[in-house]
């Protein structure tokens, strides 16, 4: 993909619909780095992208994946992407992947390839730019979707989701990334390895 025609795309898509892009601009290789440098790789069977955008996270994460970093081979990699335009150029730039529109249907792709649960999820989700429901429909999609001990890792622009976070997972860390813009916050999250209902 062309770095200068993707940032152009992306603000087109930001100016119809911000509540859903939640940046003017797509995410920087410092935040994909630090997100990514967050993965426990060496236990990453399946994994799953939400809201990859015009893939600026994504391709941190397909040379990542191309070259081995994880121990389990094949890794099965699932792209989940509303916009129809952005989810053909992905599905065009990273053929091996799995392309899908909708996030809350994590478990149902998963199925469709006869996988289980995921090790890892990442996210550039602007999650509290949704509607109380749909956040709370997303968050238990991805907790549900995920295996006992598997990751979750988000980036936003506050911190005005940990709360909700931390009643799904166990917030390790929260990394700031100033080389972004906007400056984003990374949680790293995990699935409490002994189920508990979530409240």
């Amino acid at each position: 993909m062309n770095w200068a025609e993707d940032k152009w795309l992306f603000l087109q898509k930001f100016m119809v619909n911000p509540k859903e892009i939640g940046s003017i601009t797509p995410s920087s290789k410092f935040l994909a780095h630090r997100m990514l440098n967050e993965v426990e790789w060496e236990a990453v069977h399946c994994m799953g992208e939400l809201g990859s955008g015009t893939g600026a996270i994504t391709a941190h994460l397909a040379e990542l994946v191309y070259q081995k970093k994880c121990s389990l081979d094949p890794v099965n990699v699932f792209l989940f992407e509303k916009d129809k335009e952005m989810r053909d150029r992905l599905q065009e730039a990273y053929p091996k992947f799995h392309v899908a529109e909708d996030a809350l249907c994590l478990r149902a792709e998963a199925r469709r390839h006869n996988l289980g649960a995921y090790d890892c999820i990442i996210s550039g989700l602007p999650f509290f730019n949704f509607s109380p429901l749909l956040r709370h429909q997303l968050m238990e999609e991805i907790y549900q979707s995920l295996r006992p001990g598997g990751q979750f890792i988000a980036f936003q622009y506050s911190l005005q989701m940990k709360r909700e976070l931390s009643r799904y997972f166990d917030v390790e860390k929260i990394k700031f990334v100033a080389f972004n813009i906007p400056p984003a916050c990374v949680y790293v999250c995990r699935k409490n390895r002994i189920e508990d209902e979530v409240c």
